[in-house]
Protein backbone atom coordinates (compact mmCIF):
# COMPACT_ATOMS: atom_id res chain seq x y z
CA UNK A 1 0.00 0.00 0.00
CA UNK A 2 1.48 3.20 -1.22
CA UNK A 3 2.11 6.00 1.58
CA UNK A 4 1.39 10.00 0.59
CA UNK A 5 4.23 12.51 0.88
CA UNK A 6 1.34 14.00 2.84
CA UNK A 7 0.84 11.25 5.80
CA UNK A 8 4.80 10.98 5.82
CA UNK A 9 5.14 14.49 6.04
CA UNK A 10 2.53 14.54 9.12
CA UNK A 11 4.17 11.44 10.42
CA UNK A 12 7.49 12.41 11.12
CA UNK A 13 6.65 16.46 11.79
CA UNK A 14 6.33 15.52 15.48
CA UNK A 15 9.95 14.02 15.62
CA UNK A 16 11.48 16.98 13.90
CA UNK A 17 10.07 19.73 16.37
CA UNK A 18 11.32 17.79 19.02
CA UNK A 19 14.99 17.52 17.69
CA UNK A 20 15.04 21.00 16.75
CA UNK A 21 13.73 21.92 20.66
CA UNK A 22 16.36 19.65 21.98
CA UNK A 23 19.17 21.19 19.53
CA UNK A 24 17.87 24.98 20.90
CA UNK A 25 17.95 23.95 24.75
CA UNK A 26 21.57 22.30 24.15
CA UNK A 27 22.41 25.44 22.51
CA UNK A 28 20.68 27.80 25.71
CA UNK A 29 22.03 25.30 28.35
CA UNK A 30 25.37 25.38 27.29
CA UNK A 31 25.21 29.41 28.29
CA UNK A 32 24.19 28.10 31.43
CA UNK A 33 27.44 25.71 32.28
CA UNK A 34 25.85 22.22 31.94
CA UNK A 35 26.38 19.56 29.68
CA UNK A 36 24.01 18.73 25.99
CA UNK A 37 23.23 15.51 28.06
CA UNK A 38 22.14 17.39 31.10
CA UNK A 39 20.33 19.81 28.26
CA UNK A 40 17.96 16.48 27.32
CA UNK A 41 17.66 15.50 30.72
CA UNK A 42 16.27 18.81 31.43
CA UNK A 43 14.50 18.79 28.71
CA UNK A 44 12.25 16.22 29.21
CA UNK A 45 11.78 16.85 32.73
CA UNK A 46 10.03 20.19 31.35
CA UNK A 47 8.00 18.35 29.21
CA UNK A 48 7.13 15.22 32.13
CA UNK A 49 6.73 18.20 34.75
CA UNK A 50 4.39 19.65 32.96
CA UNK A 51 1.69 17.40 34.23
CA UNK A 52 2.43 17.99 37.99
CA UNK A 53 0.90 20.51 39.83
CA UNK A 54 2.11 20.71 43.53
CA UNK A 55 -0.34 22.44 45.99
CA UNK A 56 1.33 25.33 48.23
CA UNK A 57 -1.87 26.56 49.81
CA UNK A 58 -5.83 26.97 49.28
CA UNK A 59 -7.96 30.09 49.58
CA UNK A 60 -11.72 30.49 50.51
CA UNK A 61 -13.70 33.36 49.64
CA UNK A 62 -17.98 33.60 49.36
CA UNK A 63 -19.79 35.12 46.18
CA UNK A 64 -23.20 36.28 45.38
CA UNK A 65 -24.93 33.84 43.00
CA UNK A 66 -25.62 36.79 40.60
CA UNK A 67 -23.11 39.61 39.50
CA UNK A 68 -23.17 42.58 42.06
CA UNK A 69 -25.24 44.86 40.35
CA UNK A 70 -28.52 42.64 39.85
CA UNK A 71 -27.57 41.43 43.75
CA UNK A 72 -27.19 45.01 45.05
CA UNK A 73 -30.30 45.92 43.32
CA UNK A 74 -32.20 42.62 44.45
CA UNK A 75 -31.38 43.17 48.36
CA UNK A 76 -31.83 47.23 48.25
CA UNK A 77 -35.07 47.86 46.60
CA UNK A 78 -36.95 44.48 46.98
CA UNK A 79 -35.35 42.88 49.85
CA UNK A 80 -34.60 39.84 48.47
CA UNK A 81 -32.06 38.03 50.73
CA UNK A 82 -29.75 36.45 48.17
CA UNK A 83 -27.45 33.24 49.49
CA UNK A 84 -23.59 33.38 48.86
CA UNK A 85 -21.94 30.30 47.90
CA UNK A 86 -18.11 29.15 48.71
CA UNK A 87 -16.04 28.87 46.41
CA UNK A 88 -11.88 27.88 46.91
CA UNK A 89 -8.65 28.57 44.84
CA UNK A 90 -5.72 26.63 45.17
CA UNK A 91 -3.16 27.85 44.08
CA UNK A 92 -0.06 25.50 42.78
CA UNK A 93 3.50 25.54 41.35
CA UNK A 94 3.84 23.62 38.35
CA UNK A 95 7.36 21.55 37.84
CA UNK A 96 7.98 21.88 34.90
CA UNK A 97 6.75 25.34 34.08
CA UNK A 98 7.61 26.73 36.99
CA UNK A 99 10.07 25.03 39.89
CA UNK A 100 12.56 23.78 37.33
CA UNK A 101 13.25 27.25 35.60
CA UNK A 102 13.27 28.60 39.08
CA UNK A 103 15.63 26.44 40.54
CA UNK A 104 17.76 26.55 37.64
CA UNK A 105 18.02 30.34 37.50
CA UNK A 106 18.77 30.02 41.50
CA UNK A 107 21.74 28.12 40.12
CA UNK A 108 23.04 31.01 38.41
CA UNK A 109 24.01 32.82 41.56
CA UNK A 110 26.68 30.56 42.06
CA UNK A 111 28.20 31.27 38.45
CA UNK A 112 27.42 34.96 37.87
CA UNK A 113 27.50 38.31 39.86
CA UNK A 114 24.42 38.18 42.19
CA UNK A 115 23.60 42.02 42.19
CA UNK A 116 23.86 41.71 38.36
CA UNK A 117 21.09 39.57 38.61
CA UNK A 118 18.83 41.01 41.19
CA UNK A 119 19.10 44.55 39.01
CA UNK A 120 17.82 42.86 35.76
CA UNK A 121 15.42 40.53 37.85
CA UNK A 122 14.06 44.37 39.37
CA UNK A 123 13.95 45.69 35.75
CA UNK A 124 11.99 43.06 33.99
CA UNK A 125 9.65 42.34 37.25
CA UNK A 126 8.81 46.27 37.21
CA UNK A 127 8.31 46.10 33.17
CA UNK A 128 6.19 42.81 33.60
CA UNK A 129 4.51 44.14 36.25
CA UNK A 130 2.77 46.95 34.31
CA UNK A 131 3.01 45.09 30.57
CA UNK A 132 0.92 41.78 32.11
CA UNK A 133 -2.93 41.64 32.18
CA UNK A 134 -5.28 39.66 34.41
CA UNK A 135 -8.00 38.51 32.24
CA UNK A 136 -11.27 37.17 33.88
CA UNK A 137 -11.32 33.11 33.13
CA UNK A 138 -8.34 33.09 31.65
CA UNK A 139 -5.26 34.31 33.68
CA UNK A 140 -2.63 36.32 33.12
CA UNK A 141 -1.86 37.70 29.32
CA UNK A 142 1.27 39.36 28.74
CA UNK A 143 3.44 39.89 25.32
CA UNK A 144 5.37 36.65 24.67
CA UNK A 145 8.46 38.53 23.67
CA UNK A 146 8.16 41.67 26.21
CA UNK A 147 10.13 40.03 29.00
CA UNK A 148 12.67 38.13 27.55
CA UNK A 149 13.22 41.44 24.96
CA UNK A 150 14.20 43.39 28.84
CA UNK A 151 15.72 40.75 30.24
CA UNK A 152 18.14 40.36 26.93
CA UNK A 153 18.98 43.71 27.23
CA UNK A 154 19.22 44.64 30.53
CA UNK A 155 21.38 42.12 31.21
CA UNK A 156 23.74 43.11 28.53
CA UNK A 157 23.93 46.15 29.66
CA UNK A 158 24.57 45.70 33.03
CA UNK A 159 26.22 42.03 32.98
CA UNK A 160 28.58 42.56 29.28
CA UNK A 161 30.14 39.28 28.16
CA UNK A 162 28.55 37.89 31.08
CA UNK A 163 25.25 38.04 29.95
CA UNK A 164 23.59 34.34 29.17
CA UNK A 165 23.03 33.53 32.90
CA UNK A 166 21.97 37.10 34.26
CA UNK A 167 19.51 37.07 31.71
CA UNK A 168 18.22 33.92 32.31
CA UNK A 169 18.02 34.07 36.01
CA UNK A 170 16.81 37.78 35.83
CA UNK A 171 14.09 36.62 33.11
CA UNK A 172 12.90 33.96 34.86
CA UNK A 173 12.71 35.57 38.31
CA UNK A 174 11.64 38.81 37.00
CA UNK A 175 8.49 36.94 35.25
CA UNK A 176 7.63 34.91 38.18
CA UNK A 177 7.81 38.05 40.78
CA UNK A 178 6.24 41.04 38.31
CA UNK A 179 4.04 39.08 36.13
CA UNK A 180 2.35 35.84 38.32
CA UNK A 181 3.25 36.55 42.14
CA UNK A 182 2.28 40.53 42.22
CA UNK A 183 -1.01 39.78 40.37
CA UNK A 184 -1.80 36.79 42.96
CA UNK A 185 -4.31 38.34 44.82
CA UNK A 186 -6.45 39.72 41.15
CA UNK A 187 -6.41 36.33 39.93
CA UNK A 188 -7.41 34.93 43.15
CA UNK A 189 -10.29 36.66 43.24
CA UNK A 190 -11.45 36.33 40.03
CA UNK A 191 -10.92 32.36 39.34
CA UNK A 192 -11.99 29.44 41.50
CA UNK A 193 -10.55 26.06 41.07
CA UNK A 194 -6.51 25.54 40.61
CA UNK A 195 -4.45 28.65 40.12
CA UNK A 196 -0.58 27.26 38.65
CA UNK A 197 2.24 29.47 38.53
CA UNK A 198 3.83 28.17 35.42
CA UNK A 199 1.34 25.60 34.00
CA UNK A 200 -0.28 27.44 31.08
CA UNK A 201 1.91 24.59 28.96
CA UNK A 202 4.92 22.79 28.52
CA UNK A 203 6.77 26.05 27.91
CA UNK A 204 4.95 28.19 30.05
CA UNK A 205 6.00 32.21 30.29
CA UNK A 206 8.71 31.63 32.81
CA UNK A 207 10.39 29.12 31.00
CA UNK A 208 9.88 30.74 27.58
CA UNK A 209 11.09 33.70 29.36
CA UNK A 210 13.84 32.61 30.18
CA UNK A 211 15.17 30.42 27.43
CA UNK A 212 14.40 33.17 24.78
CA UNK A 213 16.58 35.96 27.31
CA UNK A 214 19.31 33.00 26.84
CA UNK A 215 18.87 32.87 22.81
CA UNK A 216 18.84 37.02 22.53
CA UNK A 217 22.01 36.86 24.23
Amino acid sequence: MAVSHNSFRTAILPFLWFALAVDVVQIAVAKLGFSPGMAVLLLTAVILGSTINIPLYRVESQADLIDDFTSFWLRQFWGIPLRKVRRSTVVALNVGGGLIPLVVALYQFTRADPLFIVLVTAIVSLVSYYGAKVVPGIGIQMSPLLAPLTAALSAIVIAGVHAAPVAFAGGVLGTLIGADLLHLKEIQAMTPGVLSIGGAGVFDGIALCGLFALLLT
